[in-house]
């Protein structure tokens, strides 16, 4: 074991999976096993425990673990007092940030949060729903809901209050959206005392620094082409980049080389028109990470 390490938590459960591909994106290889809470990693300075998002924020700040991947709502939920390292856009389904809402069914009178009042709420965020009653000074029952809180309503409760992406499950369940309770993206939060180690600090920000850049990268392609530099700037007006495009000259000087980044989705339109105007020798190649 390494002299010096890092505890780092994993989010058990729906993100498992796509915190461990992003990961592997930045260089770092997890490996779960069905019978330990103890992932592998390829790093000897960091030990791995994967523990249910809702609860990492609490034992970070109990200084169990030195940090972990969780969501801000889970932060929020349970009051706790960590640092935030850094934001990571990345959730089970999408690269978007979830929503808690506050949901009806389709044909209930409720239409505002102050129709709350006296009504009975289930949620899995008992603390974030009650916050938000209170900021809007409405009075109701919220109770704890442990799973299908979608098909709750209106036989056991008024409303809900529950995590979405897309909104899928609960138009399936006949719900429609009253308000947005918190927009809620990924954290990877660091106890405070952690965080004040040199070392640890460190470490949390170059793999925060890794994560970001893959995360960046995603949907980016680079693309390489040989110009006549009397071309040179009608291609450079069609050719979208994250800046601009790096333009190099080659051994001939009537000639220049561009390499630029840009949008995969642009590509298949931007590729003929720059053959049209005259590019030679075009080369798409995949990016992995993005580093300002």
């Amino acid at each position: 074991m390494a002299d010096k390490l890092l505890k780092l938590g994993i989010p058990a459960g729906s993100l498992q999976e796509a915190t461990a591909e992003l990961f592997r994106k930045a260089g770092y290889n997890i490996k779960f096993s069905s019978r330990s809470y103890f992932p592998s990693i390829d790093d000897d300075e960091i030990e791995c425990l994967s523990i249910r998002a809702q609860e990492m924020a609490r034992y970070v700040q109990q200084g169990i673990l030195d940090a972990g991947i969780t969501g801000h709502d889970w932060v929020v939920e349970t009051g706790a007092d960590v640092h935030e390292v850094c934001e990571l856009v990345f959730s089970k389904v999408s690269r978007r940030p979830v929503r808690w809402v506050l949901a009806v069914p389709n044909d209930s009178d409720i239409k505002s949060v102050k129709d709350l009042e006296g009504k009975r709420i289930a949620t899995e965020a008992v603390g974030l729903t009650k916050m938000y009653l209170e900021k809007h000074g409405v009075n109701a029952d919220v109770e704890f809901s442990w799973g299908a809180t979608e098909v709750k309503p209106p036989r056991l409760v008024d409303a809900i209050v529950e995590v979405t992406e897309t909104g899928s499950s609960l138009r399936a369940n006949n719900l429609r959206i009253v308000d947005e309770v918190l927009e809620s993206t990924t954290r990877l939060i660091a106890n405070k005392n952690a965080f004040e180690d040199d070392w640890k600090a460190q470490k949390l920000n170059n793999i925060a620094l890794m994560l970001q850049s893959c995360l960046a990268a995603e949907g980016k392609v680079g693309l390489m082409l040989n110009v006549r530099r009397s071309d040179l700037q009608k291609v450079l007006e069609g050719l979208p980049a994250l800046q601009q495009p790096t333009v190099s000259n080659l051994s001939d000087p009537d000639w220049v080389a561009i390499n630029t980044i840009l949008d995969e989705s642009v590509v298949r339109a931007i590729i003929p028109a720059l053959r049209e105007a005259g590019a030679t020798g075009i080369v798409e190649f995949p990016i992995n990470k993005i580093i300002d």
